[in-house]
């Protein structure tokens, strides 16, 4: 039988709901959510459609969007100044860093630099250390998008075996540790692995977050398991063009996994949500509110 399809769109609007009616509870207690941004012009025009597609999700949801735009040329002093002043302005409570930044600047260095309460990215290596110590931190947003993926099926993951394929800073780390707060038992392993396709092919909820096109065969799949696809690749097609392709080759795996996340239309609108849950759950924790229930 084919695997179900979890949504990401669907998901992603349920997730949005849910930041609108907290963002209107802030408002009606005379509060304000705003989300500043900084973009530094690299060259690269698709971080600024980003941008402007940013501002547009979240003047939907009532959240107000403040961007802070560096000329070509800015240098990591310039960037790391800007970082600074809005760490220490009492009117910013959720703050980002667009990327990528002008060659020759490690974002590691500037990220690094962002006060942890309002960093909505998770990208803080003190938000990624109270994600391991299992401490209330805005997390990286794709690994949480991840996890609210696979807490969609209903599936219970407390003695679960997972396996993430691909150990990322930001993405496979993140999502390994979220999952054993989830009680799961959880696998770490990347493309090189020794025996990847039996570690896979034993898990309860796979996740491939490696940066391989396709690297996740069918017959890696255990039967009824939940198969997660973080991977984005743009790959070359028998014609010459381009598509974008996950790191599970979709009609194989679909036809053994329980469930499994197509890309596109997967992970990616659900990660944008929940970096807008991230900007909320920065002003109620600034302000001293408590989150609305739904």
């Amino acid at each position: 039988m084919p695997a179900h399809i979890i949504d990401g769109k669907t998901l992603a609007e349920q997730l949005r709901a849910h930041v609108a009616g907290r963002v209107g509870a802030v408002v009606s207690r005379g509060g304000a959510v705003r989300l500043d941004a900084v973009l530094v012009d690299s060259g690269d025009s698709a971080a600024r459609v980003y941008a402007q597609n940013q501002a547009r999700g979240c003047e939907e949801l009532g959240i107000a969007y403040r961007l802070h735009e560096l000329k070509a040329g800015s240098g990591h002093d310039d960037i790391a100044g800007r970082i600074l002043l809005l760490n220490a302005a009492d009117d910013v409570s959720a703050m980002m860093l667009h990327l990528p930044l002008p060659e020759g600047i490690d974002p590691y260095q500037v990220q690094r630099l962002i006060d942890h309460e309002k960093d909505v990215e998770g990208v803080n290596p003190a938000n990624i250390g109270n994600i391991v110590y299992g401490r209330s931190s805005l997390a990286p947003c794709t690994a949480l998008a991840t996890i609210a993926m696979i807490q969609s099926t209903g599936v219970n993951l407390r003695g679960k075996r997972a396996v993430v394929v691909g150990a990322s800073n930001h993405v496979g780390k993140p999502i390994a540790v979220l999952l054993m707060r989830q009680d799961a038992t959880v696998i770490s392993c990347n493309k090189w692995t020794w025996g990847l396709e039996d570690l896979c092919a034993s898990a309860d909820v796979l996740v491939a977050a490696a940066g391989s096109p396709e690297l996740v065969r069918g017959s890696m799949v255990k039967p009824g398991a939940i198969v997660i696809d973080v991977g984005v690749n743009r790959v070359s097609g028998p014609d010459g063009r381009t598509r974008t392709v996950g790191d599970v080759a979709f009609a194989e795996v679909a036809e053994r996994a329980g469930w499994i996340s197509p890309v596109p239309g997967g992970v990616g609108p659900v990660t944008v949500a929940m970096l807008l849950r991230n900007v909320v759950e920065a002003v109620e924790r600034r302000y001293g509110l408590q989150p609305v229930t739904s």
